[in-house]
């Protein structure tokens, strides 16, 4: 009796998406969860694994085909794949070698369009992932290696050979054209969107970090031994410190609907994630009554699932308020494009010593320069620079944010 493969269910949310890769071919067999297929969604890669072992039949739908929820995707044969195995020892060796090799979609389909051996490719991604680039890079390695067949002995025709390479030859002008996945895409078109749709404005202004560092650095190793190893970072008071700032100017926690203004009476934090595929953007959900380890925590495990493309729609979906972070990229400064339907984002930047007037005084400390994006259809320049002044003013005196002041 044959089993139907079927894609997940998709949520209301997400319309469609599109098969991007197939990790087993029809006659492979398979164990119990192991994985055979990533469909790309506009948010979310979602992984179909085998829901029994056996051999998989037949695939029904190939690579770039647009699918609904729960279409049927394969069929595969239950049963243990022991003698099978063993009659065709050769092949599967050379298949189970070729799997082994980790790589990206892009990466294998160029690999098997050259005809190229994965294993003699040397893999700079993370646990030695294989990319494109790697891919590009051993192309480019291989292609000069018949150079020196047609160089004779003689000196004399050196510089012929010589001004060949240097008109440029093709392996160093590699170009390749590749379709946008859907979720670059998606990206691309919500950002778009945002700037065309929105009257979004930026406000800046600077927070000086030597009182929330120095209150780190002393409490640094206590907060990750109790805690079970989370790490206390800055993300956790900057979080809790819009939190605050959003019980005190709900336009800034509000969304637009039509001609409607929903205010939201909780604040679902979304934190921007830099990933392979692109920017995406996990909740932390009720995040007013999570506390700092609570938060860092909870950014950490998201992080690792954003990185693995273990998201799922529902960690993704909602959010009333965006925190990004460029400064872990070094950026010193930048505006921050809005996360629609919310009507504003803070950007947090690198952290530069410069010098300041204090008390008359030019001191130098550490300095982040924040920016604040919103929508000026519902928010005021007064709402939002108050707004952008409280964060900045808890942050500089982390104990209001616990005091709540």
């Amino acid at each position: 009796m044959k089993i139907e493969i079927k894609a997940p269910a998709f949520p209301e949310s997400v319309a469609d998406g599109e098969v991007s890769l197939w990790h087993k071919q029809e006659g492979d067999f398979v164990q119990r969860d192991e994985l055979l297929v990533e469909i790309e969604t506009d948010k979310v890669v979602m992984e179909v694994v085998a829901p029994e072992a056996g051999r998989l039949d037949r695939i029904l739908v190939d690579v770039g085909n647009t699918i609904e929820s729960e279409a049927l995707l394969a069929e595969l044969t239950p049963g243990e794949a022991t003698e099978t195995v063993e009659a065709s020892s050769t092949p599967a060796t050379v298949e189970t070698t070729e799997i082994a090799v980790p790589m990206g979609p892009a990466a294998r389909q160029l690999v098997e369009e050259h005809g190229l051996d994965a294993s003699a490719i040397k893999g700079t991604g993370k646990d030695g992932r294989i990319n494109k680039e790697d891919v590009l890079a051993h192309m480019a390695d291989q292609a000069p290696a018949p150079a020196p067949k047609p160089a004779p002995q003689p000196a004399a025709t050196a510089a012929p050979v010589a001004s060949t390479v240097l008109q440029g030859p093709t392996s160093e002008r590699i170009e390749r054209r590749v379709p946008m996945t859907r979720m670059r895409a998606r990206i691309a078109e919500r950002l778009l969107s945002a700037t065309q749709q929105t009257a979004m404005l930026t406000t800046f202004n600077e927070v000086d970090m030597a009182p929330l560092m120095r209150l780190r650095s002393q409490y640094k190793d206590q907060f990750e031994k109790t805690h079970n190893g989370t790490r206390l970072g800055f993300m956790g008071f900057f979080v809790r410190a819009c939190c605050e700032a959003l019980k005190r100017f709900p336009e800034v926690n509000a969304s637009i609907d039509g001609n409607d203004v929903v205010y939201h009476g909780y604040q679902d934090i979304g934190v921007a994630v830099s990933t392979e595929e692109g920017l995406v953007v996990p909740v932390l959900r009720d995040a007013d009554f999570m506390s700092i380890a609570d938060v860092e925590a909870a950014i950490r495990d998201l992080g690792l699932k954003a990185r693995d493309k273990k998201l799922t729609i529902d960690e993704m979906t909602g959010g009333t308020f965006t925190v990004s972070n460029g400064g872990v990229f070094g950026s010193l400064l930048s505006t921050p494009i809005l996360n629609p339907p919310q009507t504003a984002i803070l950007g947090m930047h690198t952290i530069k010593d410069r010098p300041v007037a204090v008390d008359g005084e030019v001191v130098i400390c550490p300095m982040m320069y924040l920016a604040l994006s919103y929508d000026h259809r519902l928010i005021d320049g007064k709402t939002a620079v108050q707004f952008l002044v409280t964060v900045k003013e808890l942050i500089e005196d982390p104990s209001r944010i616990l005091l709540q002041l």
